[in-house]
């Protein structure tokens, strides 16, 4: 056969052909050479590594790593029997009866080990926890004496060739074939106790299909999906074999309930453009997604089905989700583009841009149990969103935040849970103390302690405007500036120290919301500000008039017209401009106002920085043309109900000394923490000027 394939080669010369076949015959003996030599050498080479690698789990990991018997059973298959792996001092983590895995010969000629064919046999993985000691935690221990993983600080990263090893890695050890045959993974811990089956999986050049049991049979999912070694594509499809049949472990360790109808992920492409460009192409969806967390939201979110597809870029310092790749829930579809550059400096880059679209297909698009107040709204037009935000979080200060929502044409044709017609018309107001409700109070004519907006003293509706929200009048429901200065300082503080709440957040909040602090509870506040706003259906004096009966003053204390006579005793008319700036200054943290007033009944010293500072605001804008401004702004006419006032102090003689126990010091602190950060915006709204002192 091999001459009578030179003889069809008519291009070859007689004595070209000698040397070809020369040639080729030497490299076969070669090879069979090379063969023979292996396998002659490879039991020993085989000892060899199994010792290495019992040595190298023992004294790195503290693992002892047990094998029955180990042999070849093929040309390149190892077969081990009776395997236990058992962490120093702990408990056995894993216990496998048989295992047999080959290497493929063509990419181990180019130094590539590829799995080719795996079979597992009566394996068990069992991950305990007792207390705060576990058999697994040595999987997130840094290895200190690895040298190999420790990066010089100038050794410049490449993400893309970073991510790019990984893939290949995986990869590599993705067999073609596979037979598993009653493996098992349990976790246990002092509250849960659960186990994973998997009674039988084959995978036949790629095509996998099989089921996984929770427990005996508690519940079951199907797999299937093919995957492909070579090219590295993936596809996978998860769906249960019941309804809302929930995830193992999550809700017993984190308190979240998960369980779906179908999942699928997809990698498509793993396109490697240069070493320092990488893309990963593909998609994702899921159908009748349920999840229930208790920070998330009061009651179960569902999303009946959502479709993801595009491309993750991955370059040298950088990650992003391509500017095409596109989201889809229902009818709703839109391209959100995020980037992400992790050094020097953390960055994140984030921006929508919608164009025209029906309103109606985002509403629709909202999942059930996520925002209760817009179920059953209605609406029609069309609207349009741009979203450009950028930070650098090493620097907050430089964020870029650009949000602009097209709605002219937006029109609310019914409402939902929450009405905010409502608002124009006598109603009831549930008042709560965190999340206990106190009482119900009348927001109308009908309650005699209904102040209208006009029987409230113009200097306390300014010095509440003015610290509240300065733009109330101008802006529809959101303050830009406050806003961005709310991010900037909550990165910086590393927690949520500032919300940015407009006077219509408040009211909407107070109004409309429950009391449970939900992440998707601060969402369908702004929504709802949104869509009141949008409507034009309550004007702005009516939500100020509302919100200045409903907002709480102190420990069960609602309204303008309590607070003015539980703190002076006096009409909201009969306000002056000192008692008008402390009442403003005590709405973030209304329980706190009695702290303010020493035995006498006089404001201690601490709370004039706050008149300083609003006080001089209104001055500059020439709030106070017709108002009586005496010294400090009215901080030292401010004189509290005798029956209110603290207890003089035992053995107090100098009257100029004011005790200030632990509590009140920790009131102090944070009011001049808040102080510094509402003076932070009301420099970049008017200026930059000090106080007067």
């Amino acid at each position: 056969m091999g001459m009578r394939i030179f003889e069809k080669l008519p291009s070859l010369t007689q004595k070209q052909k000698k040397i070809a076949l020369i040639t080729g015959g030497t490299f076969l003996l070669l090879l069979i050479i090379g063969l023979v030599v292996a396998l002659s050498v490879r039991t020993r080479m085989l000892d060899e590594a199994m010792a290495k690698v019992e040595n190298t789990l023992r004294s790195r990991y503290h693992i002892d790593f047990n094998v029955e018997a180990y042999s070849f059973t093929g040309l390149t298959t190892v077969t081990l029997q009776d395997i236990e792996v058992v962490p120093k001092q702990r408990d056995t983590l894993a216990k496998i009866e048989r295992m047999a895995v080959s290497v493929r010969l063509f990419p181990l000629l180019f130094g590539d080990v590829k799995i080719g064919n795996l079979i597992l046999q009566n394996a068990d993985v069992t991950l305990l926890k007792r207390d705060s000691t576990s058999n697994y935690d040595f999987l997130f221990k840094r290895d200190t004496k690895d040298t190999t993983v420790q990066v010089e600080e100038n050794i410049e990263s490449n993400y893309a060739s970073l991510i790019d090893g990984v893939i290949k890695q995986v990869f590599f050890k993705i067999p073609r074939n596979m037979e598993l045959e009653n493996f098992q993974l349990s976790y246990q811990d002092d509250s849960v106790h659960q186990r994973i089956r998997l009674p039988e999986a084959v995978m036949d050049g790629g095509d996998f299909e099989t089921s996984l049991f929770l427990n005996d049979h508690d519940a079951q999912w199907n797999l299937s999906g093919r995957v492909n070694p070579d090219k590295q594509q993936l596809r996978i499809e998860v769906s249960a074999e019941e309804k809302n049949v929930e995830l193992p472990f999550l809700r017993g360790k984190f308190g979240l309930r998960v369980s779906f109808d179908k999942i699928m992920f997809d990698l498509a492409q793993v396109k490697r453009v240069t070493k320092d460009s990488l893309t990963l192409a593909g998609g994702w969806s899921f159908d009748n997604l349920r999840v229930h967390h208790r920070r998330l939201s009061d009651e179960e979110v569902v999303l009946p089905e959502a479709i993801g597809e595009g491309q993750l870029n991955i370059g040298k310092t950088a990650i992003e989700i391509d500017p095409a790749s596109k989201i889809r829930v229902k009818e709703f579809e839109f391209q959100p583009y995020i980037k992400y550059i992790p050094k020097p400096d953390k960055m994140v880059s984030l921006s929508i841009h919608t164009g025209k679209f029906e309103a109606k297909k985002l509403f629709d698009a909202m999942p059930q149990g996520l925002f209760e107040t817009l179920d059953g709204i209605e609406v029609e037009g069309k609207i349009a969103y741009d979203l450009d935000f950028s930070i650098n979080l090493a620097e907050p200060d430089s964020l870029l935040f650009n949000s602009k929502v097209d709605d002219k044409e937006l029109k609310i044709v019914k409402w939902g849970e929450a009405d905010i017609s409502q608002l124009n018309t006598a109603f009831t107001y549930n008042a709560y103390e965190d999340t206990i409700r106190m009482r119900e109070i009348v927001v109308g004519p009908q309650n005699p302690k209904f102040t209208p907006l006009n029987q409230v003293a113009s200097i306390l509706k300014k010095t509440v405007l003015n610290t509240e929200d300065p733009y109330f009048y101008q802006h529809k429901g959101f303050e830009e500036e406050a806003f961005k200065l709310s991010i900037a300082t909550n990165v910086k503080e590393r927690a949520f120290k500032r919300g940015a709440s407009t006077i219509t957040m408040q009211l909407v909040k107070n109004v409309f919301l429950n009391r449970n602090k939900t992440m998707m509870r601060k969402f369908e506040e702004i929504l709802l500000v949104w869509l009141m706003e949008t409507s034009g259906q309550v004007s702005k004096d009516r939500m100020f008039e509302v919100y200045l009966n409903v907002i709480e003053w102190g420990k069960n204390v609602y309204g303008i017209h309590e607070a003015s006579a539980y703190y002076f005793g006096k009409t909201p008319a009969q306000l002056n401009i000192g008692e008008s700036l402390f009442l403003s200054s005590i709405i973030p943290r209304p329980k706190t106002g009695l702290s303010s007033f020493d035995y006498t009944g006089n404001l201690k010293p601490w709370v004039k920085r706050h008149f300083n500072t609003y006080g001089y605001i209104m001055n500059k804008l020439g709030q106070l043309q017709d108002e009586q401004v005496p010294e400090a702004y009215g901080f030292y006419g401010v004189v509290l109900e005798p029956g209110l006032r603290p207890p003089r102090p035992k053995g107090l003689i100098d009257t100029t000394f004011n005790e200030i126990d632990p509590e009140q010091e920790a009131i102090m602190q944070e009011m001049e923490r808040d102080e510094a950060r509402r003076r932070s915006l009301l420099e970049k709204l008017f200026g930059k000027e000090e106080p007067e002192e």
